[in-house]
């Protein structure tokens, strides 16, 4: 990337950059069925998914870590009792803000 004439036009490339090249964010939740009709669920990891690579899943203890080829493959550690009757899981993708900035605390 070459350095554009105005210093405000430069930070703005840099903040579109960071937005194309972003990882996304997702959790995986579970769920069960507390009685018929009933469902219950937490969410029990968080995740980051890259474009290109890697997918690294932490789980929301903060106990457990793990690397993977996709997202989808959190759900096998994270469903038991074989889905019947048991617990499911699910990805839920965070939307993208479609911003960005280089100040913290706007950023939260």
């Amino acid at each position: 990337m070459q350095t554009p004439d105005s210093p405000e036009h430069f930070d703005k490339e840099l903040c579109d950059l960071v937005l194309a090249v972003a990882p996304r964010i997702f959790a995986v939740v579970e769920e069960c069925e507390v009685r018929p009709g009933l469902k219950d669920g937490c969410v029990a990891a968080w995740g980051v998914a890259f474009p290109e690579g890697p997918v690294h899943v932490i789980t929301a203890d903060g106990t457990g870590q793990m690397v993977l080829n996709s997202p989808e493959r959190a759900l096998r550690w994270f469903t038991r009792g074989g889905g019947e009757d048991g617990v499911t899981a699910r990805l839920v993708w965070l939307s993208r803000s479609g911003g960005a900035t280089f100040d913290h605390a706007e950023a939260a």
